[in-house]
């Protein structure tokens, strides 16, 4: 573990020092990488791992028992300040009507976060495994008066990666909003993946200016670049990689959107932070509440779930029960 006193970290983190050194009841793998950005490791009994970056609240690894890598990360990305990480899982927050004001896909993948000491009323957690962060508003995010607070909790346990977002209105005024939670899977070959689950539903086309469609194939695959918001999909669904015989169960709760994502070789080569044959080694499958605007009056909160677990190839759709696995998160929701 990193010991802060000795080490000379840039502006940049240099303001974090106080809150990271600050007693816990277990403390934190916390470390500076080679781009000065805090890291934060969290480990569980069973061997896997997850990687959680505070610029942006980014988990950028998560590694099974095996020491396999599940998540996928450019290797062109950019780790500059106020430049968003391409890959891994990140949170996208953006406020209805300032569409055009803030980044793409919102502001929080390009800003500092913080540990939440006070993560109340979630239950207390195992530092060893799991962190709490928070990222208020402040004068640079909105042209508009509006004060909140985004949390996200990360909990790691064997084969499963939990995620829960919370935003709260502390201003006095009603605001809306949209959110995502953007996963960037690793995969074998994007030409042997295929996602169940989705089949039936009504989505939008981002590459037909937002043209609706029904889906009618038995299963999503892909053979070109993909863009598409599937609009109130199940609360469970696979993504399987047949050549890894592996598979990816994404449960989500109060996030009714889901949006696959895959920009194939042209737009891959557009990119300036994606490799040129990234797209077929990856899939982006986000939790996400895009259609219907999440309204919150002021000292509402709003909360949502994910949970990512990996079984083996033989999962099919057949067993995507929605009322079933959701236990936890759906007691996590009442609370």
């Amino acid at each position: 573990m990193l010991d802060w006193s000795r080490v000379k970290v840039n502006p940049f983190v240099s303001s974090l020092r106080a809150r990271l050194q600050q007693p816990t009841q277990m403390p934190l793998n916390i470390f500076q990488d080679k781009d000065g950005l805090p890291r934060i490791i969290l480990t569980e009994p069973n061997g896997s791992s997850a990687e959680v970056l505070l610029y942006g609240g980014q988990i950028i690894s998560w590694k099974n028992q095996r020491k396999e890598e599940l998540l996928f990360m450019s290797r062109k990305a950019s780790w500059k300040q106020h430049k968003a990480i391409r890959g891994g899982i990140s949170a996208c927050f953006v406020r209805f009507g300032d569409h055009g004001l803030l980044e793409h896909h919102g502001f929080a993948r390009n800003r500092l976060w913080s540990l939440d000491r006070d993560p109340s009323p979630l239950p207390p957690l195992d530092n060893q495994s799991s962190v709490d962060l928070i990222l208020k508003s402040t004068g640079n995010d909105l042209k508009t008066p509006r004060s909140f607070e985004l949390r996200l909790r990360i909990s790691l346990s064997a084969g499963k990666l939990i995620l829960i977002p919370r935003v709260r209105n502390t201003d006095n005024k009603a605001f809306s909003f949209a959110f995502a939670l953007c996963n960037y899977l690793s995969v074998s070959d994007i030409s042997e993946v295929r996602i169940e689950g989705l089949e039936t539903l009504d989505y939008f086309d981002n590459l037909m200016n937002r043209s609706r469609f029904t889906e009618q194939a038995d299963a999503i695959t892909f053979d070109g670049e993909t863009d598409r918001v599937y609009l109130r999909s199940p609360n469970k669904i696979a993504i399987i990689d047949h050549e890894k015989k592996r598979t990816f169960v994404l449960q989500k709760n109060a996030l009714p959107d889901t949006v696959v994502w895959n920009p194939w070789d042209r737009k891959a080569k557009a990119l300036p932070d994606l490799g040129d044959d990234d797209y077929k080694i990856m899939i982006c499958v986000n939790s996400a509440a895009i259609d219907t605007p999440i309204l919150l009056k002021p000292s509402e909160e709003w909360r949502g779930y994910q949970e990512l677990s990996t079984v083996s190839s033989s999962y099919c759709s057949g067993q995507l029960d929605p009322r079933k696995g959701m236990e936890i998160g759906n007691a996590l929701m009442q609370q």
